[in-house]
């Protein structure tokens, strides 16, 4: 299925939760993310059950360090 990532289509499987889409994204760096989909925030607590769907819009901000 086709989903937008930062701005970006990407072709992922059917039923993915977000847990499984940052695994395949960003292996072992869950510290520090932040989802966002279709505009609304997805709580860490959620990753696990929250499905993605077609034509998703999903926002994934990493915080960084900066002085």
């Amino acid at each position: 299925m086709e989903i937008t990532i930062n701005q970006q289509q990407h072709s992922i499987p059917d039923d993915y939760s977000v847990s499984e889409l940052l695994t395949f994204l960003m292996p072992g760096t869950e510290a520090g993310i932040a989802v966002a989909i279709n505009h609304n925030i997805i709580s860490r607590s959620e990753w696990q059950s929250h499905k993605l769907h077609a034509d998703d819009n999903v926002m994934l901000i990493k915080a960084t360090q900066g002085g």
